[in-house]
């Protein structure tokens, strides 16, 4: 009789055990802790652009993407996990960004998302890490001189789905048309075809883009303020604290600033020293 109760007693730990792991097991990628994760595999994965010159753009020569979010993503993995922390990378778009992050494909998005009323309902963000403001780039010698000009009926702005430009002119410019594109590259596409008048985004952005295509130009200056903030899944606390606490350090040490001039500071129209902090 004592030998059966021991074997009951061995079989209910067991299943015991089994209930544990099976619920431990069951937790979702998105819904495990972060930075738990990242500490155990010395990895943070990121979500950033890679058709957006200045920010992150695929270099088709050694398939890397270069630019001031993936530095900047490089400098924090840094400051949270050691030196010998890793950075890895996912290419997002503004369509895909949220689904990735979402289905914990991806830690974090770095990717020129502003933070805004709407997204925090679905995400927590960082402090701002870049300080954007959405304009118009248009081709050289075009009469569209701000976004006021394109409110008549028959204009056509060109935007990028995901994005919350298309939401901004709709403010600003009612009347104009919009026509939304899957990614940055085929908007500038559409605009040198003549299927829009302008093209409408971050600053930041669209300075790349003028870089990139020297026969169009940003006009109007910014209408709207636009802080980009690290997105992550709710629920986190722990890695929240710990991304805003690593761009302290960033900024402190003077490492974002020398990030910030290496990728704007030749930019003509960006004002460096007035984003520097």
């Amino acid at each position: 009789m004592k030998k059966f109760f021991r074997l009951v007693g061995v079989i209910i730990s067991s299943l015991a055990l089994v209930l544990v792991l099976s619920a431990c097991g069951s937790k979702s990628l998105a819904d495990q802790n972060v930075v738990t994760r990242a500490k155990r595999t010395n990895t943070i994965t990121w979500g950033v652009k890679a058709d957006t010159k200045l920010f992150g753009l695929m270099d088709v020569k050694n398939s890397h993407i270069n630019g001031f979010e993936v530095d900047m993503a490089k400098a924090i993995t840094k400051q949270i996990l050691g030196p010998k922390g890793k950075a890895e990378f996912v290419q997002v778009t503004s369509s895909t960004r949220m689904p990735l992050l979402k289905n914990g494909n991806i830690d974090a998005i770095m990717a020129t998302m502003t933070i805004t009323p709407e997204r925090l309902k679905q995400v927590d963000f960082s402090r701002s890490y870049f300080d954007a403001g959405q304009s118009l780039l248009v081709k050289k010698g075009s009469p569209v001189k701000n976004v006021r000009d394109l409110n008549h009926k028959g204009a056509t702005v060109l935007g990028v789905v995901g994005s919350n430009s298309v939401q901004n002119v709709a403010k600003f410019a009612p009347k104009a048309r919009v026509l939304q594109l899957s990614d940055y590259a085929q908007a500038m596409t559409a605009l040198k075809s003549g299927q829009g008048e302008a093209l409408t985004t971050d600053n930041g952005i669209l300075a790349g883009m003028s870089v990139e295509n020297p026969g169009y130009v940003l006009t109007g200056g910014a209408f709207t303020k636009e802080p980009y903030g690290i997105a992550i899944n709710k629920n986190q606390p722990e890695f929240k604290r710990d991304l805003n606490q690593a761009l302290t350090k960033v900024e402190q040490s003077g490492q974002y600033n020398r990030l910030l001039n290496k990728w704007f500071g030749n930019v003509p129209g960006m004002n460096v020293k007035e984003m520097e902090r």
